[in-house]
């Protein structure tokens, strides 16, 4: 290999554990902030604006699928249960609503 190769390949190296450091480093300093408490609940946070943005513009049945499905997450707190119920419930009104 030519020093060129090796002069990229040190490079690219050197670059990707600066960006590790980095990243560990702001890690770091955001779990020590005033937002640190936040962090714990970002995932659930995500989760439900992605759902939200998703039925902007959806039938009654789908709202009503997802109702059903917020119940049965509350009750069980099982994402398996939860995914059952709603897909069922959708196929249900669905279906109802076809007929």
């Amino acid at each position: 290999m030519t020093f060129n190769e090796w002069g990229l390949i040190l490079t690219l190296a050197a670059l990707a554990f600066g960006i590790r450091v980095l990243g560990l480093a702001a890690g770091n300093r955001v779990q020590q902030s005033r937002f640190a408490p936040l962090l714990g609940h970002l995932p659930g946070l995500i989760v439900i604006s992605l759902v939200a943005t998703s039925l902007a513009n959806q039938p009654s049945q789908t709202w009503v699928a997802a109702a059903i499905a917020l119940g049965i997450a509350a009750l069980t707190n099982n994402v398996i249960w939860t995914m059952v119920a709603g897909v069922a419930a959708y196929a249900v009104l669905s279906h109802a609503a076809l007929l």
